[in-house]
């Protein structure tokens, strides 16, 4: 680990996740990916997710956008969608659900949960196919910063449960506060939370 005193003279820096999904790795089911973000003054301003399994690629830049690419095909354009009516989709961890996301989803009301694996959680968002992903267990910047980047291109949210936008290399430690990761509509997730 490089000592914060170090790195908190880094103004651009890239941020890379060789294997985001270490459970989905060592289950075979495809739901990992390569994460690489770059870093400017404490923002993920552009990202890059690979699917090893499948092949598909997201890509994201703050100001230029999003897409998604199959393999032997055009990378297509991808928007985060504004929530329809009271029922939401929810993108939720396949390895590291919890009665907490369990007791929040129940204050949120209508929702379908949609399991998946690593940074695909946040994928959804930024495709348009889910609406909301909340995350209350640990996790570490190199697991959030090229989702944000892609999501945020897209036209969503990544915020912490005081509804900030998360940042980097802002303290020793390395570790996520708990976080919202939603589509096109702003909405206070947190006034779900029981405190």
């Amino acid at each position: 680990k490089i000592p914060f005193s170090e790195r908190s003279q880094w103004s651009t820096y890239w941020l890379v996740d060789p294997l985001d999904g270490t459970r989905e790795f060592i289950d075979r089911n495809g739901e990992f990916t390569v994460n690489i973000a770059l870093i400017e003054n404490h923002q993920a301003t552009l990202g890059v997710i690979q699917v090893p399994v499948s092949g598909v690629l997201y890509t994201g830049a703050l100001e230029l956008g999003a897409w998604r690419q199959s393999p032997g095909h055009d990378a297509v354009a991808i928007r985060a969608r504004e929530i329809e009516g009271p029922h939401i989709v929810v993108a939720g961890s396949r390895s590291h659900g919890s009665s907490r996301v369990k007791g929040f989803l129940e204050q949120v009301g209508d929702y379908e949960l949609f399991p998946m694996g690593s940074s695909l959680k946040s994928c959804l968002i930024a495709e348009g196919k889910a609406d909301l992903y909340p995350r209350f267990g640990p996790t570490s910047e190199w697991d959030t910063a090229a989702a944000q980047a892609i999501v945020e291109a897209a036209g969503g949210f990544v915020t912490d449960t005081q509804m900030q936008p998360l940042r980097y290399n802002t303290k020793d430690s390395l570790l996520n506060p708990e976080f919202f990761v939603f589509g096109a509509t702003w909405r206070d997730w947190a006034a779900y939370l029981n405190t």
